[in-house]
């Protein structure tokens, strides 16, 4: 049975400094900004706020890229700003967790200055270096942002190995003084106060030692190596390390991004009896409307596929590890213009969104602006979107490659990271209220309508529902601690499934799609309504909880027995 623990019982909000709100007029967001709002996440619910990179970088991966991990990025403020911001937090009974970034450092980091000086630097063997093969890259892998995974450095005539940016060099866990420092500087942090760690693709930290070729049955000219460094063969040994060394000694909250994990790998992640982590980000939802080409490829979701997908995570981890609940983030598309409707049923479909998410058993997670039914964005012109990996692929697909232009930016429409990266909309006043100054990514042109100002006044908006799904899961344990069973595997607009706890039961019914859809029990479910929870429409005498008529993108929660 899964024990009772605080981080479960929480929901989390991640803000993306850089967009939340900008207070000294350079068109940047910034630490002050975001403390300036904590009364606004108070008032959602909030109990934990995770801070994307905040830490000196250079910025070429907008923060992910980091040169000193013990100093604030001059564009966020200061470290004092950074201070200020934990007791505001935590005075407000919230918690704050840090983007723990330790595959890769900034290419700008001292350490990697000391490594790429010579071949005998003390620090040489803090990355991962080797030599050319046959005046080509030591191996076939490619990076996720497009091209060869090593950068040759002329100074030593040596390779390193970057699985992001080239700027991203990617460090050598292999070698103990470097995780020691990595620990040294993990303490530091929770020492000042910080409540966990969102740990960014922390299952690429082990890497097979032999740094093979990939399989490339197609004859490319770089193919992705994931099989080598996802879930590595020492993955398991340096994360109980940690575990021992670092986060046992305190009341933290952990994370692991980890793509390409599945779910028996998570469940010995995410075992405490292992004492490695208490939580995984997987993917595998979030890949369901790509094509067999990748992210680009665009396809229509399947309900069923989401359906076996959620199935097999909630039962999967149930009773032994425990599910990260998310639908949007800072690497994701925005999810009412994803699985939803973000024009007729804008307000609708994000509320059944998120009551289908909300009403899971794990840990929810809060996109910034997801809460006021924030949507993708279409610029028109290609420059004026900054995330290098839209970027790259640009380059790659149409400038090199004569792909068509059109057809590549309703990919980048519909998947790109910059879609979930514009200025958070506060208002309807110029720039959206993020900014006096030219902001630094263009605001989405809808602000004058969709607005937290709006949303807070209006009681019917998507974020008075989300503060009332918030609520909800205070309020009943069933929530948090419920195991799941699906109902209606095989339909292919309705998503429903029963929670049992104890002796209650809750039935989540969601629509996701427009049409008026006939829900009807099965007959061999035993449930009997004796409340109705949450719903987002207006339901008039309904009596009957075993059969009824959706309307599109409708959600309803029962309680009942």
């Amino acid at each position: 049975m899964n024990q009772k623990n605080w981080w479960k019982e929480s929901v989390v909000y991640q803000i993306y400094p850089r967009s939340f709100n900008d207070t000294n007029g350079d068109g940047i967001g910034d630490i002050n900004g975001i403390t300036e709002k904590l009364d606004y996440l108070k008032e959602l619910g909030i109990d934990v706020i995770w801070l994307s990179p905040v830490y000196q970088s250079p910025n070429d991966d907008n923060g992910y890229d980091i040169s000193d991990y013990c100093s604030i990025m001059d564009e966020f403020g200061s470290m004092e700003d950074w201070d200020n911001l934990l007791d505001e937090v935590h005075n407000r009974g919230m918690k704050l967790i840090m983007d723990l970034v330790v595959n890769h450092t900034s290419d700008e980091h001292e350490w990697f200055v000391q490594s790429r000086s010579s071949t005998d630097n003390p620090y040489r063997d803090y990355y991962i270096w080797r030599k050319g093969k046959d005046g080509q890259e030591p191996n076939n892998w490619e990076s996720a942002f497009s091209g060869s995974a090593w950068q040759y450095d002329e100074l030593t005539g040596e390779y390193y190995l970057h699985l992001f940016s080239k700027k991203q060099p990617d460090l050598n866990w292999e070698n103990p003084k470097l995780r020691q420092d990595i620990y040294r500087m993990m303490k530091w942090w929770l020492n000042k106060g910080v409540d966990g760690f969102r740990m960014d693709v922390i299952n690429f930290i082990s890497k097979n030692p032999d740094l093979p070729d990939a399989p490339n049955p197609d004859n490319k000219k770089y193919v992705g190596g994931g099989q080598y460094y996802m879930n590595g063969p020492r993955i398991h040994e340096f994360l109980h390390e940690m575990n021992r060394e670092v986060l046992s000694h305190y009341d933290v909250m952990t994370v692991g991004e980890m793509p390409g994990v599945d779910v028996e790998e998570a469940k010995k992640y995410t075992d405490p009896s292992r004492e490695e982590l208490q939580m995984v980000f997987q993917f595998e939802h979030m890949d369901l409307d790509s094509g067999p080409n990748g992210k680009w490829d665009l396809k229509e979701l399947d309900l069923r596929d989401l359906k076996q997908s959620i199935t097999k995570w909630q039962n999967g981890l149930h009773g032994t590890g425990w599910n990260s609940l998310y639908l949007n983030n800072h690497d994701q598309p925005r999810i009412v213009s994803r699985f939803g409707d973000d024009e007729k049923y804008r307000v609708t479909s994000a509320k059944m969104l998120a009551t289908f998410l909300h009403m899971l058993q794990g840990t929810p997670y809060i996109y910034q602006g997801e809460e006021i039914g924030m949507t993708n964005v279409k610029f028109e012109s290609i420059n004026d979107y900054q995330d290098i990996e839209i970027l790259n692929m640009y380059q790659e697909q149409v400038i090199d490659g004569n792909e068509n232009h059109a057809e590549i930016m309703q990919a980048i429409y519909a998947k790109g990271r910059d879609n979930a990266r514009t200025p958070f909309q506060w208002d309807d006043s110029e720039n959206a209220g993020f900014t006096d100054a030219e902001p630094w990514m263009k605001v989405n042109q809808n602000f004058k309508e969709i607005n937290a100002k709006q949303a807070v006044e209006d009681e019917n908006s998507v974020y008075h529902y989300y503060r009332k799904l918030i609520q909800l899961r205070k309020n009943h344990p069933i929530i948090v601690y419920g195991n799941y069973q699906l109902i209606l595997p095989n339909d292919q607009k309705i998503f429903a499934y029963l929670r049992n706890y104890q002796s209650e039961k809750l039935l989540v019914v969601t629509n996701f799609s427009d049409d008026h859809v006939n829900f009807d029990l099965p007959e061999d479910i035993a449930f009997t309504a004796n409340e109705l929870l949450i719903s987002n429409y207006e339901i008039q005498n309904e009596t009957d909880d075993q059969s009824f008529t959706l309307s599109p993108y409708e959600a309803r929660v029962y309680k009942g027995v």
